[in-house]
């Protein structure tokens, strides 16, 4: 039997939850005050994801760089595939919130979209 130990992100409780597996099924999940609780931390043990946030390039736009994030999230293995696929774009203004990116960041599935409005200079 394995014990792993979390703090929930799922709501602004934080509650420490104890995550009991065995032969890498979850048996148990105790500690969390709502049913968030349980759901994070079985994903989290079991496959945990991750909305990315970064930023790229804006060629012509009223500030240099925009604010981007993944659709939804992602592996967590995949995080450093994403930054690195995303390094070296560049947009045009305008840019609305929304606008994909990139398509299917390093073969997740997901889009990189655009989290804020640029505006053309």
């Amino acid at each position: 039997m394995n014990t792993r130990e979390l703090t929930c992100i799922g709501c602004p409780l934080g509650c420490t939850v104890t995550v009991t597996m065995e032969n890498g099924e979850v048996t148990a999940v105790t500690g969390n005050t709502c049913p968030k609780g349980d759901a994070y931390a079985r994903k989290e043990v079991t496959n945990p994801t991750r909305i990315v946030t970064s930023t790229v390039r804006v060629t012509g736009g009223v500030a240099p760089m925009v604010n981007v994030k993944t659709a939804s999230d992602i592996p967590k293995d995949k995080i450093f595939d994403c930054v690195e696929a995303i390094k070296d774009i560049v947009v045009a203004a305008p840019v609305k919130i929304g606008d994909v990116v990139l398509s299917d960041v390093a073969g997740t599935g997901v889009d990189m979209v655009a989290a804020r409005n640029i505006a053309v200079k």
